[in-house]
């Protein structure tokens, strides 16, 4: 795979906007692997509307959803390559680059809302975790919203007993790999392409995901159960290859810039009514049931997954959670 990504870096060079004709575009390749009818996938064609409006023509973005260019597990690796320009991977997958405290993001009941999430990133904790890419060669954009969590198995997850034994599929973080196994079930890191069949076949028996995305993927249709538990938050973080980003001209950065900015507050303020509108929409299609947590029910899930928080101490750094509480007015336990 590494020889193939090699070969499209070089093609990709003639992309670039000091090797090609004044007459040519600038081609920014956007790959991410949910399907178009997504906030993200709103977002990535709303991105490519706009810059292309605002530049003029003089840049064209294509885009390459539901994997269709890479999967979740290379796309990074591409992006550093310059095989593809821009990206908007879950900020779960930037701890294999080092980048461990983005995972901080991932803590189980951290955000109690979406003002909550949405004042976290557009602040210092934003920021600071963005200048954690700098030196991967990785430049931040923005933040995506896509909501809260639910859960699902083939049974019905109520209490946190309910989880034992069940193989749960994560995109990879460690924080959800440690909630999961804190109320005993098994987690499965694999890549998002793949976790239709998995269920479809058995070789998982859960995962945790938004409503659009359940929707989309038709996750909700091999899977009997799902809790509406909102557990915790699944953002988004568009990323560019910096040598390509800075190597723009300084015009046509600021406007990919603006586009950038008016893309994120489109992605960001339909991302709540996608997600009930997908929620209604597996409700109203009757092939799984819906499980709503009574007050009683969360508290149980919250202490038997409060663990996780002394453990990503370890793991994330007393820095990054410290900027969190400081940021969100919480104490962190």
């Amino acid at each position: 795979m590494r020889k193939w990504l090699l070969v499209a870096a070089a093609v990709a060079v003639f992309a670039v906007p000091g090797t090609v004709m004044a007459q040519n575009p600038i081609i920014i390749k956007f790959s991410h692997v949910v399907a178009n009818d997504t906030p993200k996938g709103k977002g990535a064609l709303k991105f490519k509307e706009l810059a292309e409006k605002y530049t003029n023509g003089k840049v064209k973005v294509e885009v390459y959803p539901n994997s269709s260019l890479f999967k979740d597990k290379e796309e990074i690796e591409a992006l550093q390559l310059g095989s593809v320009q821009m990206l908007a991977p879950s900020t779960a997958k930037f701890a294999p680059l080092g980048a461990k405290e983005f995972e901080s993001l991932d803590l189980p009941w951290l955000f109690k809302d979406e003002a909550t999430y949405d004042k976290a990133m557009k602040g210092p904790v934003g920021k600071w975790l963005f200048q954690k890419l700098e030196s991967k060669g990785i430049t931040g954009l923005a933040y995506w919203d896509n909501g809260f969590h639910m859960v699902s198995a083939n049974r019905p997850l109520i209490n946190p007993a309910d989880f034992q034994g069940l193989k749960i599929r994560i995109s990879g973080s460690k924080i959800a790999d440690r909630y999961f196994r804190d109320v005993g079930s098994i987690p499965q890191i694999m890549a998002f392409s793949e976790v239709y069949q998995a269920l479809q076949t058995g070789v998982v028996d859960g995962c945790e995901n938004t409503p659009s995305n359940y929707l989309t993927q038709k996750f909700h249709e091999v899977q009997k159960d799902i809790t509406v538990s909102y557990h915790a938050h699944l953002q988004y973080a568009v990323i560019v290859n910096s040598k390509f980003w800075n190597g723009l001209p300084a015009d046509i950065r600021k406007q990919l810039d603006k586009a950038m900015d008016e893309a994120t507050d489109y992605t960001n303020s339909i991302a709540t009514k996608e997600n009930a509108d997908a929620l209604e929409a597996i409700k109203a299609s009757g092939k799984t049931t819906l499980h709503y947590l009574t007050p009683e029910q969360k508290l149980a899930w919250q202490k038997a997954m409060q663990p996780t928080y002394k453990w990503a101490k370890g793991r994330v750094g007393q820095e990054v959670l410290d900027l969190i509480a400081k940021e969100l007015h919480i104490k962190m336990n």
